[in-house]
Parts: C-alpha cells; structure tokens; sequence
C-alpha cells in the first residue's frame, strides 16, 4: 500500500475537484482519493504507481505541475558513478529526469511537484555511496563545488607528496646494485623486498587510501567504480609480493626466484594520484567564467537615507532605494538614474569593450562598471532577479547539462568497469593456463595492466568539460546559452531568419533625406514638433542632431492620417502626405520624382509645404544597423544561408534586403504567421534559427531549431529563446555558431580520445599483441597512461578558453 501527496494545477471550483476526486477513486488499485481544493493538493493511497495517477489527471483536462531543483552530490569519481547515481534517482516513482554532472559534483532533477520529499532522493543515493546535500536559498552549488575542489585538491596533494618521496625510496632500493651501492651497504634481495614493503605500506594503506575509501562504499551497495579497478590492482600486486617476501618458496620455478612488485603497486598509486592532482588543478579552470561573473557583484553599496550617504551590504538593499555610484566603483544592482550622467563599462554584461554614455532615465545592469561621473540610481532589482543572477543562473544550467552526443558515454560508462573486471579475470586465467613460466607473474601482472590503464573517467569528463567551458567562453562574450542540446544544435544549423525591426535595423525610425534648404527644413521639424507620431519625433531628433535651433510654432494642428499644420514665425507650415497636399491645393509635381524615389527605397516619404508652395521633400526610416551587413555577410560565408522576416510591405523590405544582401524576403508576415513561416523553411528540410527581439517573435523562436533573442529585446523573447545575445549584435549570431562548431569538434576530440585510448590500450595491457611481437605492457606504465588520460581531456577543453570566435 503507498500514498501518493502530489499538488494539481487548475482546479477551480468545487466541481472540479469533485471531478478529479471520482477519477482517481476509480482508477484500479487506488483504495481512497481526497482533494484539497484550497491547497490544490491530491492524496492518493492504492497500489498503484504515481506515473499512472498523474497521466490520469492528464488526461482529465488538469495538469500535474512539476519542480527541478539542483543539489550537490558528494562522493563523484567517475563516469560510472555518475550513471549509477541517475539510475538511482530514475527509479523513485515521480522522477522524470534527472541528469548527473561529474564536473560540477551536481544532480539535477525534475519530479512531479510535492511528489518525492528530499529525503526519498537522499535514499536513493545513500545506499550506492553517495551523498546528497540540499541547498539553502543563499548558497551557491558551484561556490559549495568549488570549496569541496579546493579541499580535495590540498588533501590530494598532500598524499601525493608524501607518496613521491617514498616511491623514491622504493625506486631506489630496486636499483641498489645498479646504482653501486652495494659497496656503502650490501643488501641481499629478501632485505630489498623487506625494506620496500615497509616503504610501500604507507603508500598502499594510507596514500592509497583516497582509492579504496570510495571502492569499499561501492562494494557495500553491491556496484564498482574506477576506484574499484585502482584498489584491486594495487591490492593485487601488493598481496602477491608480500606471499613472495614471506613465503618465497611457493613462487621458485625451476629454481629461479620469483619477483616482488612493491615498486609497481606504490607507483601505480601515486601516478594515478599525480593524474588526479593534474585534473584537479586543471577542472578548478573550467569554472572560471562563473567566478568571474559571481565577482562581479560589490558586496557592499552606497544607500542614500535620509539625505546620508550610508554603505550597507548588498543583502539589505531593496527595490526602490537610492544608491549612489561614484566613478571605479561597481553597480551593485539593477536600477535606472535619478541624477548624474556616466559612462558605463558594460562588457562584463555584453561582450562589447566600448563604454556607454548613460543619462537619467536610462537603465543600468549590477555588476557593470562606472568609469566616469558619479550618478544616483533608483533601485529596481535586486537578488536572484538582477540581469546578472539571471546571467549566472542561465550558464549554470548550461553547464549542468548534457548534449544528446553524451549519451553514448553515459550508456558505455554505466557498464565499464564491470566489463573491465570481467576482461582482467579472463587475461589472469588465460595467462595462467597458456602463458610462459613464470605463469603466475605473467598473469598477474598483465591482469593488474588491465585493471589500471581502464579509465571511465575520460568518458564522463569528455562532454561535460567541454560544455563547461564552452558554455563559459560565451558568457564572457555576452553570448547566453540556454543548454547543452542548445549548443549541438547550433552547430547543425544551415538557416538563419532574421526578423527585420530591432534586429537588423535599429528597430526606430530616423531621419534619412531632405530635398530643400536648410532654413526650410528648420520651418519642417518646427512644426513637426508638436506631434506625438513616431515620424513627426524622428525628423525633430535629426534636425537636433545637426545643430540646429528649432523654433516656436505660433499654432498647431495634427491632421489625423496625413501629417500636421502649424504656423511658424508667421508661415503656414504642412508637412504630410500627397492626399494633404492635394486637399490644401498645392502643386507638388516638381516633387514627384524624388518622392517615388524614396519611396522605392523602403522609405517613408513626406511632402513639405510653405504658405501653399512646395518647398521640399523629407525621408524617415528604421535605418540598417551598422554591423547588420557584416553579420549576414559573415554568416554566407560559413555557408549559412540568410532569410528576412517582416511585415512590411515587399517594396520596403527588399529595399532593406538588398542594403544587406539578403537573397529570401518573406515580406507582409502577421505576427502570427511568422511560426507557420519558421515551420515551412524545416518543412524543407532546414536547420532554421530565428533571431527576433520582440513579444510577437517569441512562437517563432521557440519554434525554431535555435531561437536567438536579442539582449535589447524583450524578456519573454530571451525566455523562450535558446540563446540570448546580450549585446543585441547581430553579429553575435555567427560568433554563437562558431563557437558551437568548435565545441562541438572539442567534445569530438576528448570522445575519440577517450575510446580510443581505451580501445587500443586495453587489448595491449592484456598482452594480445605478445604471441607476434612479444609485447607487453608494465602496469607503472600503465598507471601513467591512465593519469594521463583524463588530464588530457581536461586539458583539450580548456584550450576553448584561449580560441578567438
């Protein structure tokens, strides 16, 4: 008998829950179902699995809400633990995900909300060895991780000092004689075994120990792990040579003595322990972006209370406060100016290195850098609300989570090390029945190869590593990206859309053209001034622009659909369309040409008259962004092909279009034609990206295989979206692919390295190559090999931090 407690979304009334009620009580095998309207709460006992009631509930017309939450796992050292852990939490009805990351120490779950208490995952875990640490509000996973690292790093280093010296001690012993210190202190080979095994035991028991801790918690849950392989190799080695020491007799063969390897199980440790302090000093790498990001936040700031300037910590600031900021200081939160105009260095935030001017009105970010003028701010944000929590929070996830190119790992890794326990048996047994005298010493040694040079730990560190840092290198160029499978995709992709307003163009309109005098088109933006319109404030902001001082209007008249009458300095101004013109009788054919002209550009054109005469011609337009044509010239380059997206008429968009080269206009786009557009070019058997800013591109982004939200944009735009590009550069778009594709090949590289080191290794430990050309491997080699091994692929990773995209 179970009891399920699970919250049910969208229950309104009485009858709802009624409804929910005689559901559930008639499903087979559940004894009693009550609802809880007010807490929206179901309690349901039965035999009966908890999958099956929320599919039930489903399929009623009501939704089962569902939680993610982080956790730190304690106790990861291999890939194989990292699939025994997700194996575990899988199988606790209610869990429908849970993905595990062995370069961060994280778990990540997503349950069915109110379904699966802590301590049922913390269970779960427990019993295979592990421990699970919930997280309070204020502490940070990767700050816990990266404590954790530092300790393991100085515990790790510690073992590996003393270990060195004594292996030399070991090394040194079994060259005594060939060292020719046999004439200081003659030692027969039983007084070498002796004096190396009291070198060794050390090694084996305590330095060792940081091996077997972790491979005894496995035995006990019944499973194995790469520890598992190094403490049965080491012990395996070790045992044997102290029955050779002790009992030497049992070992003659044909009156030859045998071996003792102390020396092969005290290096095996400390090389294998040497490749673990390399990986530890080089994985403290990987997460450099998110330090980076975290210290970007002051811990304390300037409150102004009660006309006094208090500095209080960050923790106590609210949404509302005045701050004030002074020049080399930091922006401790989200706010916008009250008073003061700086310049802000904002690259931190948007990967763009030029400084911003900022005035009051404006918004400014937390963490961004106040490089001029003092200034007072209005507090808006604070806490895990600010952009740059959020920041931190999106690379975060990222980093925590896995690309469909990793589950072939994670499915290889989940049977590595019984395998390779399985593949060590079989070479002792063959060794031992088939191989050359000594049979035993050849068995044993090739067996031990084995068992040291297998490392699963390559396989779990080859992805998460590199999304590690590739997720970081983005953040560090204003490039946010949702996700590991975010990522892969990008790398795929063979379209790119472009919405056309805010993202390739400046998204306002502005002053382009003036057919007429100077003195004329002061009258223009004079009388134009008293419009509200869009145009009417852009030809106003353009002749501000240039200098010139605008003029009083001595009346005012707005001419709903055609423009505006005003007097200024006694003239009758009109500025507007043709059908203006016309009704007002004034003769614009001198005009006509220019103002088709413009026209056929993609403009807006207007007609401006003085005392009934024509005196000109204006243009206004959302102009191109500077960067726009490199950005879509750089993406045709890679091969990428470039569509434009808009609901502007067709002349007005192929105008913009051929500015920027753009082949494929789809012009006169609703709003919400524009998913059905995104879904017609996949139809076609594209990899398409959307790249929008605004609330009405949010169906098209989530819609598309890769949506990018410009930073400038909107936030349901960057929620939906897959990648967000602070800056709001379109260029940005190429820099996230390419960035993709070098990922994308790292994460290539550390898996082809990671199989085949194994791959070829593994048969060459187990000496398959010594009937042809008589060769073995010795397991000191092997122990190397297998440091190595997972240095390497941390190391390759890293290189994504040094790349130029």
């Amino acid at each position: 008998m179970k009891k399920w407690t699970l919250s049910i979304a969208g229950m309104k009334c009485a009858s709802c829950s009624s409804r929910v009620e005689k559901s559930l009580s008639a499903m087979e095998g559940v004894n009693r179902a009550s609802i809880n309207l007010a807490m929206g709460m179901a309690t349901v006992e039965g035999d009966i699995p908890l999958e099956s009631i929320a599919r039930q509930v489903t399929e009623i017309g009501f939704k089962v809400p569902e939680m993610t939450e982080t956790y730190h796992l304690k106790g990861l050292s291999c890939a194989a633990c990292v699939a025994r852990c997700e194996g575990a939490f899988l199988a606790i009805d209610g869990v429908r995900e849970a993905q595990v990351n062995l370069a961060t120490q994280e778990a990540t779950i997503r349950f069915i909300a109110g379904a699966v208490p802590f301590e049922t995952l913390r269970g779960a875990v427990t019993e295979k060895g592990f421990d699970l640490i919930r997280l309070g509000a204020a502490e940070d996973p990767g700050a816990i991780a990266e404590q954790e690292r530092v300790e393991e790093y100085r515990d790790i280093r510690k073992r590996l000092t003393i270990g060195g010296l004594l292996s030399l001690g070991i090394a040194l012993l079994g060259h005594w004689s060939g060292l020719g210190l046999d004439g200081w202190i003659a030692l027969e080979k039983p007084e070498i075994f002796f004096w190396q095994w009291l070198l060794v035991s050390p090694i084996q028991f305590w330095v060792g120990w940081y091996f077997h801790k972790s491979a005894l918690v496995a035995a006990r849950s019944g499973s194995a792990n790469m520890h598992t392989l190094v403490t049965v190799g080491t012990f395996a080695a070790y045992c044997y040579s102290v029955m050779v020491l002790l009992v030497p007799e049992m070992f003659v063969v044909e009156g030859i003595s045998a071996e003792a390897y102390f020396d092969t199980s005290g290096s095996i440790i400390v090389l294998i322990l040497l490749g673990r302090f390399l990986e530890a000093r080089a994985k403290g790498h990987t997460s450099q972006a998110i330090r980076k990001l975290i210290e970007l936040t002051p811990k304390m700031a300037r409150l102004i209370r009660d006309g006094e300037e208090v500095e209080v910590p960050l923790a106590e600031v609210a949404p509302g406060d005045r701050l004030l900021v002074k020049p080399g200081e930091k922006v401790p939160v989200d706010g916008v100016i009250l008073r003061g105009t700086t310049t802000l260095d904002e690259s931190m935030i948007t990967g763009e290195s030029v400084p911003i001017d900022r005035t009051p009105g404006e918004d400014v970010v937390g963490g961004t850098l106040n490089k001029t003028g003092a200034f007072t701010l209005q507090v808006t944000k604070v806490g895990g609300d600010t952009v740059l929590a959020r920041i931190v929070s999106m690379v975060r996830n990222a980093q925590g989570s896995k690309p469909p190119i990793a589950r072939l790992a994670d499915q290889i890794a989940g049977i590595f090390v019984p395998v390779v326990l399985v593949l060590a048996s079989l070479t002792f047994l063959v060794w031992w029945i088939w191989g050359p005298e000594p049979t035993l010493t050849y068995a044993l040694l090739n067996a031990v190869s084995v068992l040291i040079i297998a490392c699963p730990c390559a396989l779990g560190l080859a992805t998460p590593t590199s999304i590690m840092v590739g997720t970081g290198k983005g953040a560090e160029n204003g490039i946010l990206i949702r996700g590991g499978e975010s990522l892969e995709m990008a790398h795929k992709l063979d379209m790119v859309v472009f919405d056309k307003t805010g993202t390739l163009t400046q998204g306002q309109p502005a002053l382009t053209d003036w057919l007429g005098t100077r003195e004329d088109l002061v009258l223009v933006a004079s009388a134009e001034r008293g419009s509200e319109h869009p145009i009417a404030q852009a030809v106003v902001a353009g002749v501000k622009e240039e200098g010139m001082a605008l003029r009083e209007a001595e009346s005012f008249e707005a001419v709903v659909g055609m423009g505006v009458k005003a007097q200024v300095d006694g003239k009758q101004i009109m500025v507007g369309t043709r059908r203006l013109m016309e009704e007002n009788g004034v003769d614009f054919s001198a005009m006509l040409q220019p103002l088709e002209q413009y026209e056929a550009e993609g403009k807006t054109a207007m007609l401006a008259a003085c005392d009934g005469k024509i005196i000109g011609v204006i243009a206004v337009a959302d102009t191109v962004r500077p960067e726009s044509r490199e950005a879509v010239a750089t993406l045709q380059k890679m091969g990428i092909s470039v569509a434009m997206l808009t609901g502007d008429n067709q002349k007005t968009a192929q105008a913009i279009a051929d500015q920027l080269g753009i082949d494929r206009v789809i012009a006169q786009v609703l709003p919400n034609q524009k998913e059905q557009t995104i879904e017609m070019f996949r139809q076609e058997g594209k990899v398409v990206a959307m790249v929008g800013d605004g609330i009405n591109d949010a169906p098209a982004l989530a819609r598309a295989d890769v949506g990018f939200a410009m930073g400038g944009g909107t936030d349901v735009a960057m929620e939906t979206a897959s990648i967000t590009l602070m800056s709001g550069d379109p260029r940005g778009v190429a820099r996230a692919i390419r960035l993709s594709r070098m990922t994308m090949r790292n994460i290539r590289q550390n898996l082809f390295w990671a199989f085949a080191y194994n791959v070829i290794l593994i048969p060459l430990a187990a000496g398959v190559w010594f009937p042809w050309f008589g060769i073995l491997l010795s397991p000191i080699f092997a122990a190397g090999a297998m440091g190595l091994s997972s240095v390497t692929v941390v190391s390759n990773a890293l290189r994504l931090r040094t790349v130029s995209i």
